[in-house]
């Protein structure tokens, strides 16, 4: 049903300008960035002549973070710095190139 021309229609808090730079709330991009990022720098840390060290190299993420409890933190940490200096500028690059997307 079309709405009368009389009646206005607020925008919802998401259409705010960080929202919409960002491209969702704050805590959820930082969430997947960071994610991401860890992701990305398994891949370029594993990234060889063969591609089953990729594989191989996930499996032994996950066996060093069960096997090692909290120095794993540290051994994470390196993989998200890696993975951020790629992720992060073309996230960036993205976002301030990238077509508007809504209004």
């Amino acid at each position: 049903m079309p709405m009368p021309h009389n009646e206005t229609r607020e925008l919802p808090a998401s259409n705010d300008a960080v929202y919409r730079f960002l491209g969702g709330s704050p805590l959820a991009v930082a969430f997947r960035l960071i994610l991401l990022s860890v992701l990305v720098g398994i891949v370029l840390a594993a990234i060889g002549f063969d591609p089953w060290n990729i594989l191989r190299s996930i499996q032994l993420l996950f066996h060093r973070i069960w096997n090692l409890g909290f120095d794993a933190v540290n051994w994470l940490w390196r993989y998200f710095l890696l993975g951020a200096v790629i992720v992060v500028p073309i996230w960036l690059l993205t976002r301030l190139f990238g077509a508007p997307r809504g209004r």
